[in-house]
């Protein structure tokens, strides 16, 4: 298997930390994952109405990245990038399983959280942070103490009955979303920010901490009480920009990387009336998200610690909701890439708006020259401590999102260059089309852009990863066939709808 990854400035060495001792002068970190949440905040400017005064504030006291992207449009593959801090490319995990310590080639890595301990931290977690299908066992060798659990195991109160119709792909228990009577405290992500706010409330100064919270919403299912669907009109004012025949200059291989999903396509949102329902529910979750975060940073603002701990606000991966005719992630478009990333506290400029391409992957390396931890040299991300200074500072290289081998995003400061495995193109001049509708690829004038973005492309790419499965892809360049789940697809079936 080959694992060279195409942006390594230096190369990977053993498996090693050095373990520095405590010091309480370090500046702590708050770590905070929200799930399936796009640019639909009101620092981003990714939707007019979104109401998000918590993140919003937490922005203005730090620097927003406004053009950061994941590494991989899908949560665990995603999530395992930014704890290793190496690319899919790198793990070979690209799918919703397996759990990377079953990796031989990642297995014995140091993980974010494990590097801070190395290095005298306290580590705490609460809620979703890995993919939560692995469970509490597998975070008790990441994380010193554990707190509530999150994501789909711990959703909170549900409806008796699921509030929409049975969606093509059939009655997948996720696919839901509305509001139904109940409280803030009844939802899932509730008693992890009361046992984050409780931790900050009551950490002990004589040791630096570590401490992650994940929450869920806006990943469905997205329930959130009547009272936070309130500020969004019941109109088509809620709906995101949209273009008929908007996928008629796509490659019908960009069909591929979403075909037996269970997010539901456009087309079955407006003939069952869900679209407008679905949008102002998303809305509505990221509202409620909002004032878990916000819960959160109150306690950490009243507490001893509030002027010695980094912020760091991330997002696992974006999320569609009807643009390119779809909904869902596992994309290589910017509705599906563009995550939100907030840095705040010691060594971070106030009221910084950063629009360098910015990877999730560098969060990592950015904690570890932000809170002086020992040096590693075996991560893959580039340390944004110079954009945290000064915002404008230039970056060296775009940001790369892969979905399964062979398909690419390339996302520079005006651009986005995607290619797919069969070589079908995409190129999107996002100054002058910020929706992404007019492909402009194959256009001559476009070539040297399209050349420059090219040569980013990984030069190798690890095999999937033993025990992979859910969510992945692959591609037969004898047969032009792409393999989903196994299934065999000739590349003019007939799209799923």
């Amino acid at each position: 298997m080959c694992r060279s990854p195409l942006f390594f400035l230096v190369p990977v060495l053993a498996f090693s930390v050095v373990t520095a001792a405590p010091d309480a002068k370090r500046p702590n970190v708050l770590f905070i994952a929200l799930d399936d949440q796009n640019d639909w905040i009101g620092a981003l400017g990714g939707h007019p109405l979104v109401r998000t005064p918590n993140i919003d504030r937490l922005a203005r006291r730090g620097t927003v990245f406004l053009n950061a992207h994941c590494q991989a449009p899908l949560c665990n593959p995603s999530r395992t990038s930014v704890m290793l801090g190496v690319r899919p490319t790198t793990s070979g995990v690209y799918g919703l399983a397996p759990w990377f310590r079953t990796v031989p080639a990642v297995r014995e890595r140091v993980t974010l959280p494990q590097h801070f301990r190395a290095n005298g931290y306290a580590t705490f977690v609460t809620g979703k942070i890995y993919h939560d299908e692995w469970g509490p066992e597998s975070l008790r060798s990441e994380f010193e103490v554990l707190g509530p659990a999150g994501g789909a195991r711990e959703l909170g109160v549900k409806p008796a009955r699921k509030l929409i119709p049975p969606t093509p792909m059939g009655n997948h228990p996720l696919m839901d979303w509305g509001a139904f009577p109940h409280r803030d405290d009844e939802r899932g992500d509730y008693p992890v920010a009361t046992w984050a706010a409780e931790r900050l409330r009551t950490m002990p100064a004589d040791r630096p901490f570590f401490l992650a919270a994940g929450i869920f919403l806006p990943h469905v299912p997205c329930y959130a009480p009547p009272v936070w669907f309130a500020p969004y009109p019941d109109d088509d004012s809620v709906l995101p920009p949209y273009l008929a025949g908007d996928r008629d200059d796509t490659p019908r291989f960009s069909w591929a990387l979403h075909w037996e999903l269970p997010e539901p396509r456009l087309k079955w949102l407006r003939e069952n009336r869900q679209w407008r329902n679905l949008v102002r529910s998303y809305l509505a979750s990221v509202s409620y998200a909002d004032a878990q975060i916000g819960r959160i940073l109150d306690a950490l603002e009243a507490s001893d610690h509030a002027d010695n701990t980094i912020v760091v606000l991330w997002g696992d991966n974006g999320w569609h909701l009807g643009e390119k005719d779809i909904t869902g992630k596992n994309t290589l478009w910017e509705r599906s890439t563009r995550v939100p990333l907030i840095f705040a506290g010691p060594g971070v400029v106030p009221g910084g708006r950063c629009t360098q391409p910015a990877e999730l992957l560098d969060i990592y390396p950015t904690l570890a020259e932000l809170c002086r931890l020992s040096a590693r040299l075996d991560l893959e991300g580039l340390s944004l401590g110079a954009q945290l200074r000064t915002a404008g500072t230039r970056r060296e290289r775009p940001a790369l999102t892969t979905h399964n081998p062979g398909n690419h995003a390339v996302r520079s400061e005006r651009y986005r260059y995607i290619r797919y495995a069969d070589g079908s193109e995409e190129l999107y001049d996002l100054q002058s089309d910020p929706n992404e509708w007019e492909n402009l690829a194959g256009r001559r004038e476009q070539a040297t852009v399209v050349a420059e973005h090219r040569k980013w492309l990984p030069k190798t790419e690890a095999e999937f990863a033993p025990g992979s499965a859910l969510r992945i892809l692959s591609y037969d360049p004898v047969s032009g066939d792409f393999v989903w789940e196994g299934k065999r697809f000739r590349r003019d079936s007939p799209i799923p709808e």
